[in-house]
């Protein structure tokens, strides 16, 4: 299965969960927090953006491309983002308005 997202939609695969704290204390499953940061497979190609005047009205719409590209390394926010299975796999979907930065 191939996705290709749309719109500013990004996929993204999460980084795997620490087995160990720095200390060296091997944290169990239940215990492991789910990541939120992971690398980007692939990303649509932007979204419209209306704008609209001091009364309200539509004044005009502009396209905004995305800045992200597959391969950045991420940090987006945990509960922003929408499970996939793909390939036997957990991946992620994220707006990319919730991407906080680059890793």
């Amino acid at each position: 299965m191939n996705i290709k997202p749309l719109h500013d939609w990004a996929l993204i695969r999460p980084k795997e969960a620490e087995e160990m704290t720095a200390g060296g204390i091997v944290i169990p499953d239940t215990a492991k927090e789910k990541p939120s940061e992971g690398e980007v497979l692939a990303i649509g190609t932007g979204k419209f953006v209306e704008e609209k005047d001091k009364k309200g009205k539509l004044k005009e719409k502009k396209f905004v491309k995305t800045v992200l590209k597959p391969g950045d390394h991420v940090l987006y926010e945990k509960y922003s983002a929408t499970k996939v299975g793909l390939n036997d796999e957990e991946m992620v979907m994220v707006r990319e308005e919730d991407v906080l930065g680059l890793l």
